[in-house]
């Protein structure tokens, strides 16, 4: 699909700079292919982040009681 966008003159100085940099159309993509994956990871990483909080206190009491369970260190001259 073919578009028109409108970019301020430093932009596309900044642009055409990159060295080894394939056509601007095609580096603008892979920008934006990265700018969106980014987005999304960040979504998923947000929902990911609320779970554990909600359940953050039911987590750190399982973790303690594991630890209830721990044997002692052997106090042990080497």
């Amino acid at each position: 699909m073919k578009t028109s966008i409108t970019l301020s003159s430093d932009v596309l100085e900044q642009l055409d700079g990159v060295p080894g940099a394939e056509s601007r159309s095609a580096l603008i993509e892979r920008i934006l292919r990265a700018f969106l994956h980014r987005r999304a990871l960040d979504a998923v990483q947000a929902r990911d982040r609320a779970l554990l909080d909600r359940e953050a206190d039911v987590f750190n009491a399982e973790a303690q009681d594991v630890l209830e369970y721990q044997a002692p260190l052997l106090d042990i001259d080497v």
